[in-house]
């Protein structure tokens, strides 16, 4: 098989670079981890049926890992997520496999999901793979809370024609 090409040679040792450099502060790690819990709370907090699932894996770890980066997350009595602490052990690991943002960034366009390696506990894997299958973040709703109906709406669909015309060129651009 083969492999397609970056249509952005530029692009696929980047992450590698950038990688091998210096790391962030912790401070910094801590401040972008509490803005991905902030995110997934509220895009949880627009499903209740979601939160309610949850609140059964109340005190339940999950770490999720790409490359050196993780993030490990407790379940809250809400039925949220929170930061765990980095010593925790956590039921259920999940790897994303996939090491190439490229790659990563490709699969996505396409409406795929990455390559992941699951470890622990059966049952709150099934949870989780529930949230990923049934939750979905509106963004036209948040928009609209900010700019109004009618402009939300316009954007969205001028953002859903540009993702359309992006996955069509990154189809074609693996299939050469």
């Amino acid at each position: 098989m083969v492999t397609p090409q970056s249509p952005f040679p530029f692009l696929n040792g980047l992450m590698e670079r950038v990688a091998a450099g210096p790391q962030p502060p912790q401070w910094l790690v801590h401040e972008v981890q509490q803005r991905v819990v902030l995110f997934l709370n509220h895009v949880l907090m627009q499903e209740p049926l979601a939160m309610e699932r949850l609140v059964r894996q109340q005190g339940r770890i999950v770490r999720v890992q790409w490359r050196v980066y993780s993030m490990a997350l407790v379940i809250t009595p809400a039925g949220l997520f929170n930061l765990a602490p980095e010593s925790a052990t956590p039921d259920l690991r999940i790897e994303v496999t996939e090491t190439s943002p490229f790659a990563l960034a490709q699969a996505a366009l396409r409406g795929d999901r990455p390559a992941i390696r699951i470890d622990g506990d059966v049952q709150f894997a099934g949870e989780i793979q529930w949230l990923v299958d049934n939750v979905r973040w509106d963004v036209e709703e948040d928009l609209a809370r900010v700019v109004g109906d009618a402009p939300a709406h316009t954007v969205a669909q001028v953002a859903r024609r540009a993702a359309q015309a992006l996955r069509q060129f990154v189809g074609g651009a693996a299939k050469s």
